[in-house]
């Protein structure tokens, strides 16, 4: 008589989920609703390293069961795979800090014009409206089998940089000087030519520097070269916020492609009325292409209030071509607002 034979087996499936809480504030509110009869929308954002997205509100719903309300919509405009799988909500952020109006109420009505007048001072303060988006997208999928699975070695954290960061902040084994406005730093030029290719070209030169090691770093501040170097040694930059403008230069001479956008990604995020066409210029002179894209929808979506900026009426005189490239940003986003929305 033969015994039964029961096997098992078990997988296991790793999903991976970006998260991002995008918020957009849209000034003069009030005034929107009254001149706009459309729809207007925000700046791009990024949730993974190769999507861009907008929020698109329609002031006066999208059909004639809406007309009574917000409809407001996450779109997804450029994303490198296919398909894309996405959980969002959207929320309105009040004067106290805290949300109401969830997506329970639906896209097409999100919140009653009437209602939302009604309650002023608390969800349009300073007659501003700041909507709250949690978007989470599954940016990967692994599966594994028990049956391929071993037990795991800890591998311990690599330590490359910081070993690195310690021989630049002690001039330890030095072999060439950098003057930069007087003053000197000591440094080391194989690290400086793997990671820079004008550094590798200029110690290739057969001249007077070269032969003597000693450099005359032209154009940068003290504090904005330590900060490049500390890149250059380490691959982190910290403390950008106050000298990312500066920097930004710094970045196309020496061919720091990687600091380049990090910069840009700061500057992009200190985007305001006051700066925008200020920020559009410096990326236009160091062709700072992600910079570029983000200054232009902010000029687009807060038209009115920049035109009315000292750095805008600069811009104008200074760099009229940047002028044409904003009406044509701003002529393509009222497209974009005439036609209907995408199904959800």
């Amino acid at each position: 008589m033969s015994g039964d034979q029961t096997s098992q087996r078990c997988d296991h499936t790793e999903i991976s989920v970006q998260n991002i809480f995008y918020r957009w504030t849209i000034s003069n509110f009030r005034f929107l609703l009254e001149e706009i009869q459309e729809s207007t929308r925000s700046p791009t954002f990024s949730i993974g390293a190769n999507d861009k997205w907008c929020l698109r509100i329609h002031l006066k719903g999208v059909d004639e069961e809406s007309a009574d309300y917000l409809s407001v919509y996450l779109v997804l405009l450029s994303c490198l795979k296919s398909p894309v799988w996405a959980k969002f909500q959207f929320l309105i952020l009040s004067t106290d800090g805290e949300t109401t109006h969830g997506v329970e109420l639906g896209f097409e009505k999100f919140i009653l014009r009437n209602f939302l007048l009604s309650f002023v001072p608390w969800l349009l303060p300073d007659d501003k409206l700041t909507l709250l988006c949690k978007v989470s997208m599954v940016d990967d999928s692994l599966s594994n089998s028990d049956q391929n699975r071993k037990p795991r070695i800890q591998v311990p954290r690599c330590t490359l940089a910081d070993e690195l960061g310690e021989l630049w902040e002690n001039s330890q084994f030095t072999d060439c000087c950098l003057v930069v406005s007087g003053q000197e730093f000591q440094a080391h030029k194989a690290i400086l030519a793997a990671r820079s290719p004008v550094f590798r070209a200029m110690f290739q030169h057969d001249m007077k520097e070269s032969r003597k090691n000693h450099f005359e770093i032209p154009n940068l501040e003290p504090q904005v070269f330590k900060a490049m170097m500390d890149f250059i040694y380490t691959g982190t930059a910290p403390d950008l916020d106050s000298i990312a403008d500066t920097l930004l230069a710094a970045t196309g001479r020496y061919g720091l492609e990687r600091l380049k956008v990090m910069c840009e990604d700061v500057l992009c995020r200190d985007l305001s009325v006051e700066n925008a066409a200020h920020t559009l210029v410096l990326a236009d002179l160091h062709r700072a292409g992600h910079l570029k894209t983000q200054a232009l929808d902010f000029i687009t979506a807060h038209a009115s209030e920049i035109s009315e900026t000292s750095g805008w009426k600069t811009m104008v005189e200074s760099c009229p071509h940047l002028l044409a490239e904003s009406y044509h940003s701003l002529a393509s986003a009222h497209c974009s607002f005439r036609q209907p929305p995408s199904n959800a």
